[in-house]
């Protein structure tokens, strides 16, 4: 990423919002329960205002990788970045949010363990931890650290955990939603005030017209419908997104749970057309830079003082609520759903707290080892979505899988798809990697799956004919 210049307001601006953020974190902490419900659900407790709020935040942790999606095609980002999360959210919230609250679990493996026992749970929580691991969060933070303040990589990296995971670590879900509340009315400050004075400045859809490759403004994006298609199937994410499962088990309410995640979809609507509209901004007057640099790029040439200062705590509030929240997710995972469950005279709060421990390690190691929050995504997301997807939403209906097939399909869909992935590196490389006939891993999870529950679902009809 390009260095940023800021100047010394602008850097005291984002100090401020850091210790701010870290300072409201550790004050609720001080009045959290050590109970379990209270660290890890907010005593289920949470409100229409506060359930929207965290929920919206935190499903925008990649807002760098939205500026740069958008600057490479357009408003094909809209068409695949949010069209289809609108369309599952709305399912999932339709058909699943009141139904997850009902069941008063703690963890989407507290639903594995239940309707399919302890290998499906043991392995649902193995590959949960992983899907929740908050790599790329933490490294999106501490790119953006280093680049404002002119630090190195592993400070950048320190101080990103220690703004934003610190208070987790005492204060569990209710300091992750009480801090996300303030980072949700900074997300949309910043974005809102440099689409408004991009558009005062150089107007609207005629400049764009003029100055973007015809492509960007066709919801296309001038692409082959495959590439759109996979995308649609990526975005199947939000039918085991634990982030989703958590909020809904700390509504107040079923009724909380519905209508929060029904009104959420509005404001990822409104926040998309910032984000989007920026993104088109940036390629129009900021063409052949780096498209990872559009958004700080733009807020950096075209803001003035204190604004620009004002928009990086944007981009930063933006990425941290996800962070802290999957840093508890993934440490919830770790000491509860795996550590307590093998050892259940343990504490499941004292467990988490472990958890977070191992969560930032285990982050640290992939971020050395997979330096690329795209590339972090695409692998966590390919070996881990086609496992989960079936048992999951299953367990919320009356046709849920028989538990041999459950666990084996979980095994199988992530073994066919690591298989898959070694496969398409060795033909090209990592970064790079040829797979046969095109045809991507999460297919081929995605399809050992379906087989698997298939054939067992043949061969249990002719046993009882």
């Amino acid at each position: 990423m390009t260095p940023t210049r800021l100047s010394s307001p602008d850097q005291l601006l984002v100090l401020v919002y850091l210790i701010g953020i870290l300072f409201i974190g550790l004050l609720v902490a001080r009045h959290t329960k050590r109970d379990e419900t209270s660290y890890l659900l907010m005593g289920r407790r949470l409100t229409l205002p506060a359930f929207v709020a965290t929920l919206v935040a935190t499903w925008y942790g990649g807002i760098l990788g939205i500026g740069e999606f958008t600057y490479r095609f357009g408003l094909l980002n809209w068409l695949t970045q949010g069209l289809p999360y609108y369309l599952f959210a709305f399912l999932f919230g339709l058909f699943f949010a009141a139904k997850v609250r009902q069941t008063a679990q703690f963890t989407i493996p507290d639903q594995l363990y239940q309707h399919y026992g302890k290998g499906a749970g043991l392995f649902g929580s193995f590959l949960i931890f992983f899907l929740t691991n908050p790599a790329p969060h933490i490294l999106m933070v501490t790119i953006l650290l280093s680049s404002i303040f002119g630090i190195s990589f592993w400070w950048a990296w320190f101080f990103a955990i220690l703004f934003s995971v610190t208070y987790v670590l005492f204060g569990g879900l209710r300091s992750v939603v009480y801090t996300d509340v303030i980072q949700f009315l900074l997300m949309y400050l910043g974005f809102f005030v440099l689409v408004a004075l991009l558009y005062s400045r150089f107007g609207g859809i005629a400049f764009l017209q003029a100055h973007l490759p015809d492509n960007h403004l066709k919801f296309s994006g001038g692409e082959h419908w495959q590439f759109i298609f996979v995308w649609f199937f990526i975005a199947l994410w939000t039918f085991v997104d634990p982030g989703f499962y958590q909020r809904c088990y700390a509504a107040k309410s079923p009724r909380v749970a519905r209508r929060g995640v029904l009104i959420a979809i509005l404001f990822w609507l409104g926040f998309d057309f910032l984000t989007t509209t920026a993104g088109l901004y940036a390629r129009a007057l900021l063409p052949g830079i780096n498209p990872l640099d559009a958004f700080p790029r733009l807020g950096q040439e075209f803001l003035p003082q204190i604004w620009r200062g004002i928009f990086f705590v944007s981009l930063l509030a933006t990425v941290m609520s996800t962070l802290d929240s999957n840093s508890l997710l993934a440490a919830i995972t770790f000491g509860r759903d795996l550590l307590w469950r093998l050892k259940p005279d343990s504490s499941s709060a004292t467990n988490t707290k472990i958890g977070i421990a191992v969560t930032l390690i285990v982050a640290t190691l992939i971020i050395s080892f997979v330096p690329s929050v795209v590339r972090i995504w695409y692998l966590l997301g390919s070996l881990c979505i086609p496992s989960l997807i079936f048992p999951v939403t299953s367990a919320l209906t009356k046709y849920k899988i028989p538990r041999r097939s459950a666990f084996v399909s979980m095994v199988g869909a992530f073994s066919a798809t690591l298989v898959w992935f070694v496969i398409g590196v060795h033909r090209g490389n990592f970064l790079a990697p040829a797979f046969l006939g095109q045809i991507q891993p999460f297919f081929v999870g995605l399809a050992a799956a379906i087989l698997v529950i298939g054939v067992e679902h043949l061969i249990r009809r002719r046993i009882e004919q």
